[in-house]
C-alpha cells in the first residue's frame, strides 16, 4: 500500500472545516494526504507527534491553579488586607499570626485540593474515549486524543464526533449541532460540497467536533482536531471553566453576607474610636481584628477537607466524581430520575420469541425481522465484527436461534432509514434475486401500527397481553414496494402488520433494596424511560416502587410548560418518551427549586443529563451519556448512589456545624469586644490576643470533617440558607455576649482586675465559651448523650480549652500581655461556662421549633457554558504518566 501524501497546512486564519466543505471528496482527500484506506499507523504516530492531541485542553493537576483558586475567597482576601496593614504599622506579632492563619487555611485547601485533583487524573486516564478510526485499510479503535488530520472516522448513532470532519460517505445521516449552532433541531448531511459563504450551521458536507449523530451512519475524513476545530474554538474562548455548582453559589453568598458584616461592624468600631479620641494606629488595628475575628478563616479548608474525603471515600467504591464539588449536590438531591434500561434492569436484551400475527411463519417473521436493522446482517457476519455496530435490539435479534440459518444473503438492501429516538423505527427497502422490492419497518409498536391498515382488535388484544408479562416488544410490518427506489415518508404507508418480537430485560436483583434506600433517604423516584406504560408500570410493581400516575410522550407534547410542571410533580412514570421529552420533563422538575439527578446510560439520556442538577451514568454507557454525566459509576451498583447521595450529606452537615458555631460564636465575642472597646477606658482585648484567640479556636475546628453525622441529618437534602444562617447569628451571638458581659462585671466588681487581668480573664471565658459551643451546634440531640461526637473533635476541642487556660500562667504570658489569675476566678469562669451551654442547650430546642423553616429555592437554570465544559472533558490530553 502506498503511503499518502503529505497533508497540506491550511492557511492561518481560514477555518478548515469550511475551506472542505467546499471542496470535493477527492480534492478534500488529496489536501489531508489521506485515501480510501486511510493514513498507515506510522504515518498517524509521525502526524501525532508533530501536531499534538486532539485535545481542547490538559488534563493534569496544576499546583499554581489549584493554588490560585485556594486565595480567591472573599475571608481570604480579607486576611491578606488585615496582614498587609498590620506589617505597614509595624504590628509584626498581629501580621505574624494572620500569616499562620493563611498558611493553616490555604495550605490545608491546596493540599486536600491538589491530593483529589492527582486522584481524578488517575480516575480519569482510566476512562478511554474512543472513535472507529480506519488505519491501514483496516478499521481499529482509536483513542480520540490521538486522532490526526487525514484520519478516516466511522460514524453510528449516539457518536461523538470526535473532530471536524469532511463527510466522504453518508447513510441516512444526521447530526444533532445544538452544542455549536444552539439550534436543537437535528440537521441532515450528505457528501455534496457546499457553497463557501455557508454559515456554520449549513455545513451540511460536514460533521463538526462535539456534536452528537443523531440518526444514520457515515464516514469523513479529519480536517481539523483541538483547538483548530469550530468546537475547539467556542471551547477555548470559554476556557472551558466549569460553571459553579449550586453548593459554590451558596458557599460565595455566605462568604458575602459574612464580609459585609465584617465590614459594616469594624467600621462603626473605627469610626466609634475615633470619636472618643482613641489613636488612629490601635483603632484601626482593633477594628481590623474585629472584622477577622468575626470570619470563619479556616471554612475554605474545612471545605476542601471535607470534600477530599468524601472523593476518596467514593473513589474506593469505584464511583468517578468530575468535579469533588459535585459531591455536595449529590448530597442536595430530592428527586432521582432514571431510565429503566441498563440502570433498574440488567440491560443484557435477550431475544425471547416471535409472535407471527395472521398466519406468517415464525421462521418468516424472524427474517423480515433481520433485514430491517441499522447495519446490514451480512455484512457485520462477513466482518467477523458480531454484533458490533448493531443496536442492543438488534444485536440480540442477531443471536436469537435460527437467525444463522435465515436467508438474509438471499436479499439486497437497496436503502435503509435508520433508527431514531424521534421516529422510534427502523425501515429497509430490500428485494431478492428475481423479486420485487419490499419495505420492511420494525420498531415500536405505537410507531408503526399507526403504519397498518386494518391491524383489527385482535391485534391490539395480542400487544396488550405481552406488555402485561412486562415484556418488551417490537412489531414487524412489511409491504411490496414495485419499482420503488428510495424511503420516504410515503414508503412506510399501507404496511401490513406481520408480528411481534419479545426481548427480555429482567429486574436487577439488587434494584429494589438500592431504590428503598434511597427512599430512605427523601429521594423521589421517577422513571423515564422510552418503553410502553404497561412495560415500565410492571417493572414498578417489581421493584416494589410506589406508582402515582403516567405520562405518555404524547401527553407531554400536549401539556405547555407551565401544565407539564404540575403533571410531572405529580407523575412517577414517562412512557414512550423521546430525548427532548426527557430533557422537558427534567426541566419542568427543576422549575420549584427541586434539586434532580438524572440516571441514563443511553443516546436517548444525553439531553436530560445535561439538564440535570446531577448527571449520573455508568462506564459501560454510551460515550454521549458518559461525556453528559457528573458522576460516573465504575460499577453498575446502585447502592453505590445511596453512598454518595449519604457522603454529600455528610459533607454538607459537617460545613454547616463549622458555620453555625463560627457565625453565632465569633458574632457574640466581637460583638461583646466591639461594646467593652466604647464603654471601657482600655481595650477589652489586644489586637494580637483577638486573633490568637481566632487561631486557636479554628484549629480546634479542623476536626470537623471527622465528626460523625446524626441519621436524622441524613434523611433529607439540605441547602445553604443564609436568612436561617443569620437567625441563628442573630439568637446565639447575643447569648455569647450575655456571658461576655457577665464576665467582665466579675472582673471588674468583684476582683476589681487591671487591664492584663482583665484580657487574660476574658480570652480563657472567650476561648471556652467559643468551642466548646461546638458539642451543642453539631446536633439537635442532647450532646453526648444521644448523639457522641467523633474522638478527633473532643481531643483538638479539648486540648484548645487547655492551650488557653495555660497561656496566663505560661512563660509566653508576658509577651502575649496576659497575667495569671487567681484560683477563685477560674472556679467561677468554669462555673459560668457551665451556665452557658445549658442556656445553649435550651436555646436550640427553641430555635429548632420556632423559628427553623424550610427554605425557599429558586429556580435552578443551566448556563450554555455548563454542556461546553461537559462535552470538552471527552477532548483532554490524558497525563503524560499514564501514556
Amino acid at each position: 500500500m502506498s503511503r499518502p501524501a503529505t497533508a497540506v497546512t491550511p492557511p492561518p486564519g481560514v477555518s478548515p472545516v469550511r475551506e472542505a466543505a467546499a471542496e470535493s471528496v477527492e480534492a478534500v482527500l488529496a489536501t489531508v494526504g489521506s485515501s480510501a484506506a486511510g493514513l498507515s499507523g506510522a504515518e498517524a504516530a509521525s502526524r501525532l507527534e508533530r501536531f499534538g492531541p486532539n485535545a481542547v485542553r490538559g488534563h493534569r493537576a496544576r499546583p499554581w491553579r489549584v493554588l490560585g483558586r485556594q486565595v480567591r475567597s472573599p475571608i481570604l482576601v480579607l486576611l491578606f488586607a488585615t496582614a498587609a496593614v498590620s506589617a505597614v504599622v509595624g504590628e509584626r506579632a498581629e501580621a505574624l499570626i494572620i500569616g499562620v492563619i493563611l498558611l493553616v487555611s490555604i495550605g490545608l485547601g491546596f493540599v486536600n485540593e491538589f491530593r483529589a485533583e492527582r486522584a481524578a487524573d488517575a480516575l480519569h486516564d482510566r476512562l478511554r474515549h474512543t472513535v472507529v478510526a480506519v488505519r491501514d485499510g483496516v478499521r481499529r479503535s482509536v483513542d480520540v486524543t490521538e486522532l490526526v488530520r487525514g484520519d478516516l472516522v466511522a460514524l453510528a448513532v449516539g457518536t461523538v464526533v470526535p473532530a471536524d470532519l469532511r463527510l466522504i460517505e453518508t447513510s441516512g445521516l444526521e447530526c444533532d449541532e445544538s452544542i455549536v449552532t444552539g439550534e436543537a433541531a437535528s440537521v441532515a448531511k450528505s457528501v455534496e460540497p457546499v457553497e463557501h459563504s455557508a454559515g456554520i450551521g449549513d455545513l451540511a458536507s460536514c460533521a463538526l467536533m462535539g456534536t452528537v449523530v443523531h440518526a444514520g451512519t457515515g464516514t469523513g475524513a479529519v480536517v481539523a482536531t483541538a483547538g483548530e476545530t469550530e468546537f475547539g474554538r467556542i471551547a477555548v474562548g470559554l476556557g472551558v471553566q466549569n460553571p459553579q455548582t449550586e453548593f459554590q453559589r451558596g458557599l460565595g453568598r455566605f462568604s458575602v453576607f459574612l464580609l459585609v458584616v465584617a465590614l459594616i461592624l469594624s467600621s462603626v468600631i473605627f469610626v466609634a474610636a475615633l470619636l472618643l479620641g482613641r489613636p488612629v494606629i490601635e483603632s484601626l488595628l482593633f477594628s481590623l481584628a474585629i472584622a477577622v475575628g468575626i470570619t470563619p478563616q479556616l471554612l475554605p479548608a474545612v471545605v476542601s477537607t471535607s470534600l477530599a474525603a468524601g472523593s476518596r471515600a467514593l473513589a474506593r467504591r469505584r464511583v468517578l466524581v468530575k468535579r469533588m464539588v459535585c459531591i455536595e449536590d449529590l448530597g442536595d438531591l430530592d428527586l432521582l430520575v432514571t431510565d429503566k434500561t441498563g440502570t433498574l434492569t440488567t440491560g443484557r436484551i435477550a431475544f425471547d420469541r416471535a409472535v407471527p400475527v395472521g398466519g406468517v411463519p415464525a421462521d418468516e417473521l424472524l427474517l423480515l425481522a433481520l433485514l430491517a436493522t441499522d447495519a446490514d446482517p451480512v455484512a457485520v457476519r462477513a466482518s467477523g465484527r458480531d454484533a458490533a455496530g448493531l443496536t442492543p435490539l438488534d444485536a440480540a435479534l442477531l443471536g436469537a436461534p435460527g437467525a444463522a440459518e435465515a436467508p438474509v444473503g438471499a436479499y439486497r438492501r437497496l436503502a435503509v432509514r435508520p433508527f431514531d429516538h424521534e421516529r422510534r423505527r427502523c425501515t429497509a427497502l430490500a428485494a431478492a434475486a428475481g423479486s420485487e422490492p419490499i419495505v420492511v419497518v420494525k420498531g415500536a409498536p405505537e410507531s408503526v401500527l399507526p403504519l397498518c391498515t386494518a391491524a383489527g382488535d385482535a391485534v391490539a388484544a395480542e400487544l396488550a397481553e405481552l406488555y402485561a408479562t412486562g415484556a418488551r416488544v417490537v412489531a414487524v410490518a412489511s409491504r411490496p414496494a414495485p419499482g420503488l427506489t428510495q424511503l420516504d415518508d410515503s414508503a412506510e404507508e399501507g404496511l401490513a402488520i406481520r408480528g411481534f418480537l419479545v426481548f427480555a430485560d429482567a429486574v436487577r436483583p439488587d434494584a429494589a433494596a438500592s431504590l428503598a434506600r434511597l427512599t430512605a433517604l427523601g429521594v423521589e423516584m421517577k422513571i423515564a424511560t422510552g418503553d410502553s406504560a404497561t412495560v415500565a408500570e410492571r417493572v414498578c410493581d417489581q421493584l416494589g416502587m410506589a406508582r402515582r400516575g403516567t405520562l405518555t410522550g404524547d401527553e407531554v407534547d400536549a401539556l405547555d410548560d407551565r401544565a407539564l410542571i404540575d403533571a410531572a410533580r405529580a407523575a412517577s412514570i414517562f412512557a414512550r418518551v423521546s430525548p427532548e421529552q426527557k430533557a422537558r420533563i427534567v426541566r419542568a422538575l427543576r422549575r420549584k427549586g427541586r434539586a434532580v439527578g438524572f440516571l441514563g446510560d443511553g443516546v436517548n439520556d444525553a439531553l436530560a443529563l445535561h439538564r440535570a442538577d446531577v448527571g449520573i451514568s455508568v462506564d459501560s454507557a454510551v460515550d454521549v451519556a458518559k461525556d453528559a454525566a457528573d458522576v460516573l459509576l465504575l460499577e453498575k451498583d446502585l447502592d453505590v448512589l445511596a453512598d454518595g447521595v449519604t457522603e454529600g450529606r455528610r459533607i454538607f452537615a459537617n460545613t454547616i456545624k463549622y458555620v453555625l458555631m463560627g457565625t453565632s460564636s465569633n458574632f457574640g465575642n466581637m460583638f461583646s469586644a466591639s461594646v467593652a472597646s466604647v464603654v471601657l477606658p482600655f481595650l477589652p482585648m489586644l489586637p494580637g490576643q483577638i486573633l490568637l484567640n481566632n487561631l486557636l479556636y479554628d484549629s480546634s475546628q479542623l476536626a470537623i470533617p471527622t465528626d460523625h453525622v446524626d441519621a436524622e441529618q441524613l434523611r433529607a437534602p439540605a441547602h445553604w440558607d443564609i436568612p436561617a444562617i443569620r437567625r441563628f447569628m442573630l439568637l446565639f451571638g447575643p447569648i455569647s455576649s450575655l456571658f461576655d458581659f457577665a464576665t467582665f462585671a466579675l472582673m471588674l466588681f468583684a476582683l476589681n482586675a487591671a487591664p492584663p487581668e482583665f484580657r487574660s480573664g476574658w480570652f480563657i471565658e472567650s476561648i471556652a465559651t467559643q468551642t466548646l459551643i461546638v458539642f451543642a451546634v453539631r446536633t439537635r440531640r442532647v450532646p453526648f448523650l444521644r448523639s457522641r461526637p467523633s474522638r478527633p473533635l473532643v481531643l483538638s476541642v479539648l486540648a484548645v480549652v487547655a492551650i488557653g487556660a495555660w497561656l496566663p500562667y505560661s512563660p509566653l504570658a508576658g509577651v502575649l500581655g496576659f497575667t495569671p489569675l487567681p484560683a477563685v476566678f477560674v472556679l467561677a469562669l468554669a462555673a459560668m461556662v457551665v451556665a452557658y451551654l445549658v442556656l445553649v442547650e435550651v436555646a436550640k430546642i427553641w430555635y429548632y421549633a420556632r423559628l427553623s423553616r424550610p427554605p425557599e429555592l429558586p429556580q435552578r437554570v443551566r448556563a450554555y457554558p455548563h454542556r461546553v465544559a461537559r462535552r470538552a472533558s471527552r477532548f483532554t490530553a490524558r497525563s503524560p504518566r499514564s501514556r
